[in-house]
């Protein structure tokens, strides 16, 4: 039995060379689906793992001496790296200024992003926590101020399509199914976002995207964890920040695309692969305004259990 992604349906083979095993047992204490056991002292494969070797490296990362290899699922032992020295690692405080110095972008210099920092960008994204591997998160990159803008016409374009889905009949009718919450949502920001999308497109504004220099779609497959593809965006947005880009994380955009079949036909036109549970986009570009302070933000509730 192996768990099912979009890329494989195979558990991964797990090699240990026992000449090289020292039986510190450290590979079977981070192996969570007790696909490993310690026998005669030296670490075995188990006859009766949890799902089968879910290809996670987490044995190949820890073994003192590479006695252990894992094939399959997309991982190899090429797929291993060395960890950099904790002294290169950011400092709590170090963190918590780029965090802080974050603010959401929406006006961007005419300034291209250069491709070595949009493949840093996906570089750091890729080292995101993102559920059983192997990873089902895709990324839709575009690449310039041309191409996001097409694609923001685009989109306008097909909403246009759409309007009787904020009508005011279809919204009466759908309220008993979807109740007071949803009806409130369409109609307080999502009706009138769309005439916002599509009358300044008009006009020439793109409202969408706001014609950054770049843009990222992070988005699931059936299989995907929900969470998965906005915490990958989240590495992004942050790996941006710290290459002096100005972030923007766009969550409109993404449910609208999902169902049906004029949604379907403009994934496929722009390669999206998937319709996804969750997706968010992420727009990148060097800012055009400098903010000079922060705003602080609290959460809806926080509750202490002692």
């Amino acid at each position: 039995m192996a768990i099912p992604t979009s890329r494989t349906k195979e558990k991964a083979q797990i090699l240990i060379n026992p000449d090289l095993c020292n039986g510190c047992s450290l590979c079977v204490q981070v192996c969570k689906d007790y696909s490993l056991i310690m026998q005669n002292n030296k670490a075995i494969e188990a006859d009766d793992p949890f799902f089968g070797c879910i290809g996670c490296g987490h044995c190949m990362a820890v073994c003192p001496t590479g006695a252990i290899q894992i094939r399959g699922r997309e991982l190899s032992p090429d797929d291993l790296f060395d960890l950099p020295g904790k002294e290169s690692a950011a400092t709590y405080a170090q963190l918590l200024a780029l965090l802080q110095r974050r603010r959401s972008i929406r006006e961007f210099r005419d300034k291209p992003v250069e491709p070595e920092l949009i493949e840093k960008i996906l570089g750091a994204a890729q080292t995101a926590p993102m559920g059983l591997p192997p990873s089902d998160v895709n990324v839709l990159v575009l690449e310039n101020r041309e191409r996001v803008r097409a694609f923001s016409q685009d989109f306008c374009h097909y909403l246009a399509g759409l309007k009787w889905f904020v009508s005011g009949w279809f919204l009466a009718l759908m309220r008993p199914f979807w109740g007071k919450t949803n009806d409130e949502l369409f109609r307080q920001f999502v009706k009138p976002l769309f005439h916002i999308y599509t009358g300044e497109m008009e006009r020439g504004t793109d409202l969408v995207t706001y014609d950054a220099p770049a843009a990222f779609y992070f988005y699931g497959s059936p299989y995907t964890d929900p969470a998965d593809p906005i915490v990958a965006a989240t590495y992004a947005m942050l790996a941006a920040e710290s290459l002096g880009l100005g972030t923007c994380m766009l969550g409109a955009i993404h449910p609208l695309i999902q169902s049906g079949k004029k949604a379907r036909k403009f994934r496929e036109k722009h390669g999206i692969r998937f319709a996804s549970r969750e997706g968010v986009f992420v727009i990148v570009g060097y800012p055009r305004i400098k903010f000079q302070k922060g705003i602080r933000r609290t959460f809806a509730s926080v509750t202490f259990q002692n």
